[in-house]
């Protein structure tokens, strides 16, 4: 059996090695992961292949004697691109790479069959329940299968992704998403200010979770945008933020975008401390996980944080904006994302005598 030693590290984060030992057949072997469960899953793994060799009488191999994997295409994908990868996507890229049999497979063996074969295990995945969360591993995936001959010379056959594509999407194994439409109701939105408002009373130095809700909702913003704003970013003399890194379809990274800050975003930002060089200096993450939290508790069914970038953007057009008019606050660089939302008819501003404005600003 491997043994998994925790190691913490001098900024408290926690490491864990992996070691396995066959006294007699080879130097003992080892690897740290940032997770547990990675380091148990590729000592599995590894302890396989190890028994196999030694039950067959050949002399263990390391890894690097055998022929290149999709894991080492991996790799290299990860750790020499140039262009920032964002953080799902190597996540997701780390996790197939230590935790699926495909990446110990050599890049030239790799058939269609066996990338559709993977796909099916990604539905056995705790956590993994739909058919577009799946779409997304094989998404990521293939842009190593795009990259790794022209970049490295690795014999994986980019046409072998595709066909193996087209079958998953005939299939059923892979589908894109459908567009959600859920939109709170002001009765949970008041459950969800009350719930957040008591954390912060209760423990002033808890995240004022119901200023950063409020601000989603009134600014359109993303979670991750919310964190990343800092006050050298704000111009509160023409009402407005520079958002960066903001997704724009056809640019990795994202694009510094200014965006306009309708009322009462301004006042919102204005009751922040100025403490750190960020308006919100919080992890988006854990922004996530509280909301996450709070509606499990609230019983609140279905409902995302990312749902308010859609509550903010119908508000902007209940309230008579044109399409150019609310792009100016979403950021969206093409009108025609924002095409879904003209049939919304002006009838007001559903917040504009709700009492939590006063709270948050």
């Amino acid at each position: 059996m491997a043994t998994i030693t925790e190691r913490t590290l001098k900024d408290g984060s926690k490491r864990f090695l992996a070691q396995i030992t066959r006294r007699g057949h080879m130097k003992p072997v080892s690897r740290t992961f940032d997770k547990r469960k990675t380091a148990e899953a590729w000592a599995k793994k590894r302890e396989k292949e190890i028994d196999a060799d030694i039950a067959a009488g050949r002399k263990v191999q390391n890894r690097s004697a055998k022929k290149v994997t999709l894991g080492d295409a991996i790799d290299r994908y990860i750790t020499e691109s140039m262009r920032e990868i964002g953080k799902t996507k190597a996540q997701v890229l780390r996790t197939i790479r230590e935790e699926y049999d495909i990446a110990d497979m050599p890049c030239d063996r790799i058939e269609s069959s066996d990338i559709v074969s993977f796909v099916k295990e990604l539905h056995n995945r705790p956590g993994l329940n739909s058919a577009s969360t799946a779409l997304n591993y094989l998404s990521h995936l293939s842009a190593v299968f795009t990259d790794a001959r022209p970049l490295w010379g690795f014999p994986l056959d980019e046409q072998t992704m595709k066909d193996a594509q087209k079958v998953c999407m005939r299939h059923g194994f892979v589908s894109k998403s459908e567009g959600r439409d859920r939109r709170p109701t002001l009765e949970e939105l008041d459950q969800l200010m009350k719930y957040f408002e008591r954390a912060t009373a209760a423990n002033p130095r808890t995240m004022p979770m119901h200023k950063v809700l409020a601000f989603a909702i009134f600014s359109t913003r993303r979670q991750a945008e919310i964190c990343r704003i800092t006050w050298d970013d704000y111009e509160p003399q023409h009402q407005r933020i520079l958002v960066r890194k903001m997704k724009n379809p056809g640019e990795k990274g994202g694009v510094d975008t200014w965006v306009e800050l309708p009322d009462p975003c301004c006042a919102i930002i204005e009751a922040m401390p100025q403490k750190r060089a960020e308006i919100f200096p919080f992890n988006s993450d854990t922004v996530s996980r509280r909301f996450t939290e709070a509606c499990k508790f609230l019983g609140i069914d279905d409902l995302h944080f990312h749902d308010m970038r859609h509550e903010g953007t119908s508000r902007l057009f209940e309230m008579g904006r044109t399409v150019p008019q609310a792009a100016s606050v979403t950021g969206h660089k093409s009108w025609k994302s924002l095409e879904g939302y003209t049939h919304i008819r002006q009838q007001g501003d559903r917040y504009e005598d709700w009492p939590w404005i006063e709270k948050v600003t």
